[in-house]
């Protein structure tokens, strides 16, 4: 059940949360129960298989948790605990790995030998990468002891909570079940802030995203049917499906975290305003701020922590801050920032235009690391030109990584490239307007007569969009008196240069503008969309 159809808004919710209030009002620990029954029929709506799936899932890291935290209380069985953490995570990994990727596994054994093998089509489970990126971060806190006890209802909770289940964000168990101990209430204040959330999600995804996907998507379509994408079409194509998947998946946080709020549960906070970033580090601590946290605190850090063990018992030159030693560098920053980079690369998907985006990824990320180390830059604030240098580049080279995260396979990826740079000229090919008529005045590109005012109009719906990612407040920024997300250390929402007609509370002027947008929005629903992270 996608949040955007007339099923999750009209009945499932509604309906959800009226019981929900309902049985608060006789009993806490009713009114979660029904949450986690719910959640299960949400989960079980398209296709119940997804949960006889993912069951054996559910039930293996539930006892393996309490395992962990029966010997995470006894630290003579540290060498025990480990070797089930271990077990634990090996089998998630496993899991995820049969459901997603036993197929590519194939095509690559099958690229490399030359041979014919074919295996069965296995049914993915919704949400199982999200899913299981949790669960792993369940059995680590557990043994780490920052989980302390646990009952099945908690961790149903935190694993099935509906609103979180299929697309995240990615939230810790510390971070959601404590709330769900709050006694249920109605708060007014509250409920008009989850639903203005959830509105502008809303609108995100069907009005801006849905409607750049209509120009975008038949250029992809066409690149994968061996046309040569020319220059303008090229750049169409890359930068509306950064824009797209912007507002696509930005929007579906909001939405969730909007419904999450309906319940009095805030999850973390999970895109910043990523397109204005001005360099490549500052754009992955904006853009799905879970993953890179999941990424960082599971991954990263582990591997950075134990090559600098190893280094410095060897006595090797450790990694500082300024000037550091070359090898150092490559050893303790590179190589981990590859190695993790790679990872978010599979994990997205399984295909070669995922593990390529996710090394240009750690590429880019690896030159941002080296230039703060040696690069001949003064510590301070930027001017002008210098944050507009930096922001171009950085935008560049998310739009460039982005091709390949959407494109079908490698060679119509570097169809597109090719495009970019010119390599395919500036005519429109005649397959792609068939598939994406223009209608209006004539124009000749390379030889190729085009229509224009279709082109201008998707030139336009190009500009307003990054107008708005690039200009306007985030949601998060809008509502950031009612707090509508848990944002944890990072800093407070700028949210300075908002005034107060513009920053939003429950008020007489905000009532008709959600209310139009929502309705417009709705509207929308029966138009053509696709959800870009239901596959994931």
């Amino acid at each position: 059940m996608l949040f955007s159809s007339y099923e999750f808004i009209f009945v499932f919710l509604p309906v959800t949360l009226l019981v929900y209030a309902l049985l608060g009002k006789l009993s806490r620990d009713w009114a979660l129960a029904w949450v986690i029954l719910a959640s299960f029929a949400f989960y079980t709506w398209w296709r119940p298989m997804n949960l006889l799936i993912i069951a054996p899932s559910l039930v293996f890291n539930y006892f393996c948790g309490l395992l962990l935290l029966r010997l995470a209380a006894d630290p003579a069985k540290q060498a025990t605990k480990n070797l089930v953490l271990a077990i634990g995570i090996a089998f998630n990994v496993l899991f995820l790995g049969y459901f997603k990727y036993a197929n590519f596994a194939v095509t690559v054994a099958n690229d490399v030998t030359g041979a014919d093998f074919v295996l069965e089509q296995i049914i993915l489970p919704l949400g199982i990468s999200f899913i299981t990126f949790q669960k792993i971060a369940f059995l680590v806190d557990v043994s780490g002891g920052r989980i302390e006890r646990f009952t099945l209802r908690d961790y149903l909770l935190f694993v099935m909570f509906f609103p979180q289940l299929i697309a995240g964000p990615i939230v810790h168990y510390r971070e959601s079940v404590p709330q769900f101990r709050n006694p249920v209430r109605v708060d007014g204040a509250l409920i008009a802030a989850a639903l203005t959330l959830f509105v502008m999600g809303l609108a995100k995804k069907v009005l801006l995203a849905d409607g750049i996907a209509l120009h975008v998507s038949p250029i992809y379509a066409a690149a994968a049917a061996g046309e040569q994408i020319s220059f303008i079409h090229a750049w169409l194509a890359s930068i509306g499906f950064t824009l797209q998947i912007y507002f696509d998946f930005s929007g579906y946080s909001d939405m969730a975290c909007g419904a999450a709020l309906l319940f009095g549960v805030r999850l973390p906070l999970n895109f910043d305003s990523p397109l204005k970033a001005t360099n490549i580090i500052d754009f992955w601590l904006r853009w799905h701020m879970t993953l890179t946290r999941f990424l960082t605190a599971y991954v990263y850090n582990p591997v950075t922590l134990a090559i600098t063990r190893w280094r410095a018992k060897n006595r090797r030159p450790l990694f500082r801050q300024k000037r550091s030693a070359l090898f150092a560098f490559l050893h303790v920053v590179a190589w981990p920032t590859m190695l993790t980079m790679l990872l978010s690369g599979v994990w997205h998907g399984a295909g070669y235009t995922f593990i390529f985006w996710g090394a240009l990824h750690g590429l880019y990320l690896v030159i941002n690391h080296a230039w703060r180390q040696y690069g001949a830059h003064k510590p301070g604030a930027l001017t002008i030109p210098a944050r507009f240098t930096g922001w171009a580049f950085t935008f560049l080279a998310v739009v460039v990584a982005m091709v390949f995260f959407r494109a079908p396979d490698m060679n119509s990826a570097w169809n597109i490239v090719g495009g970019m740079v010119g390599g395919n000229g500036v005519a429109l090919p005649g397959r792609l307007a068939e598939l994406a008529p223009f209608g209006g005045a004539q124009l000749t590109l390379g030889g190729s007569e085009v229509y224009l005012s279709q082109l201008l109009q998707a030139l336009a719906y190009l500009g307003g969009l990054l107008a708005i990612a690039l200009f306007m407040p985030n949601t998060s920024q809008l509502l950031a008196d009612y707090e509508p997300v848990l944002r944890g250390s990072e800093a407070p929402p700028k949210i300075a240069g908002i005034g107060p007609l513009i920053r939003w509370r429950p008020r007489l002027h905000w009532m008709p503008l959600i209310g139009t947008l929502g309705a417009v929005a709705v509207l929308r629903l029966s138009g053509e969309s696709e959800f870009l992270y239901w596959q994931f």
